[in-house]
């Protein structure tokens, strides 16, 4: 296909996702199997813009003045794909699977955006509250607690959850060095970060560019690398979790930190798994072979019987509990157009009863990791003020004690202030949201 016909593919895919309200890579899937004539980088390059449209579709229609699916698709192709408004003129002739020709109001749109100037005139009559979330690209209603967490740099850490992420993956210590695999993996550019020992970084695709299938690779299978977001690893690190000790992962979910751990753990000691769905559990037995990680039990889900077993008997509770996903928004961006106050209510619930349940498997003298991939304050500090007043028998340490034991680069800064409580950003440490407090039982 021509970009002009992926543009046009791109539209009539956004249009069918504004009227159906379904995720949005179900209706990717649902026009490929009715358009078998894109190939795989058709539908790449497809799948690439449509998902940039979502990322910032709110300060897009600022700069176009409208939130048409095929003004905001002009937007996003326009910027960061490499084409001129002239070139896209010429795309946009009307003629067979190409989009009919720009109007006078849309140049004016994508000159503004090009040109960087206010889109003020575009919202005019909007208060600056809702100005500041457009921009951001963040829901209008879910602002303000991005004023509470961020102040001043709100707007900035809206804005870099509304780019592409990279790939980030986790070196199998129990098979490979990473020097290994860096070498293993040279086509695709690696990098190696410092701050982590255990960290390989494939840049984001840019444009049409297809994403490598890493999970494809021969590498993958043998085990030698987990995909894991950066901060996931670092999550993993701040557990704690050490050779020989008694560990519970309360939301092992599909395994991501359950694996991390074993390797720290160097395949000795005990890591219990156990989710309340046993179906976001169930793949995690084939990455455990994969991996050759042989100190997990898998216990069966939602039976509390099991779980009070392992009361007073774990060194380390990690606690990685349900919540909105805001710090992912970079990989699913059509989530927070789709996030409303009562599912964030119904996440607090369940946070709230996690965290309860995770305090009495802790022993004495042991920790809980609570944990969440989110950037609100109501997820994350809150939270963390009412358990604390709910359990004074335990209390904060700082992340800085258990991560100076296991990595030499020093703990990434805080995004937030807050004593020994730990938020990483995607502005911040260029990692996916995630929210760290460690609770040690007295």
């Amino acid at each position: 296909m021509r970009p002009a016909g992926r543009l046009e593919a791109a539209i009539t895919i956004l249009e069918n996702h504004a009227q159906a309200q379904y995720p949005a890579r179900l209706v990717l899937s649902t026009w490929a199997r009715g358009n078998r004539f894109a190939g795989s980088k058709d539908r790449a390059a497809i799948a690439n813009l449509v998902f940039d449209v979502l990322r910032r579709s709110t300060s897009h229609a600022a700069f176009m003045g409208s939130s048409k699916p095929r003004s905001l698709a002009l937007a996003a192709f326009l910027d960061g794909w490499g084409y001129t408004l002239e070139e896209l003129g010429e795309m946009c002739d009307g003629g067979q699977y190409a989009p009919q020709p720009l109007s006078e109001d849309e140049r004016a749109g994508l000159t503004r955006l090009l040109e960087s100037q206010s889109p003020d005139s575009a919202l005019a009559g909007s208060s600056a509250g809702s100005l500041a979330a457009a921009m951001a690209d963040v829901p209008a209603w879910i602002y303000p607690s991005f004023e509470r967490a961020f102040g001043e740099r709100s707007l900035v850490e809206g804005q870099a959850l509304a780019v592409r992420a990279p790939i980030d993956l986790r070196v199998n210590r129990l098979k490979i060095k990473r020097s290994t695999l860096l070498k293993k993996l040279e086509e695709y550019g690696p990098e190696a970060p410092d701050d982590l020992a255990d960290i390989v970084r494939i840049p984001a695709s840019v444009g049409a560019q297809k994403s490598p299938r890493l999970d494809m690779l021969d590498a993958y299978h043998k085990g030698w690398f987990e995909i894991q977001d950066m901060g996931s690893q670092m999550v993993s690190v701040l557990s704690g979790a050490k050779a020989g000790m008694q560990v519970l992962d309360l939301c092992a979910g599909s395994g991501g930190k359950t694996l991390a751990m074993a390797a720290l753990m160097e395949n000795r000691g005990q890591i219990h798994a156990y989710d309340n769905e046993e179906k976001r559990l169930s793949p995690i037995s084939e990455r455990l072979h994969r991996a050759g990680a042989h100190n997990v039990k898998i216990l069966p889900s939602n039976n509390q019987g099991v779980l009070d077993k392992l009361n007073d008997k774990m060194d380390v509770v990690l606690v990685d509990t349900p919540c909105t996903g805001s710090g992912t928004w970079r990989r699913k961006p059509d989530s927070k157009w789709r996030l409303t106050q009562a599912q964030l209510d119904e996440r607090l619930l369940e946070q709230k009863a996690v965290l309860s349940q995770g305090a009495k498997a802790v022993k004495p003298g042991g920790r809980m990791i609570y944990v969440t991939c989110s950037l609100l304050p109501q997820e994350n500090g809150d939270q963390v003020a009412s358990f604390l007043e709910a359990h004074p028998g335990f209390s904060l340490i700082s992340p800085e004690q258990i991560w100076s034991q296991a990595q030499s680069a020093p703990l990434p800064a805080s995004a937030i202030s807050g004593d020994n409580m730990l938020q990483l950003t995607p502005a911040h440490n260029g990692t996916d949201g995630f929210f760290v407090a460690i609770l040690q039982k007295s």
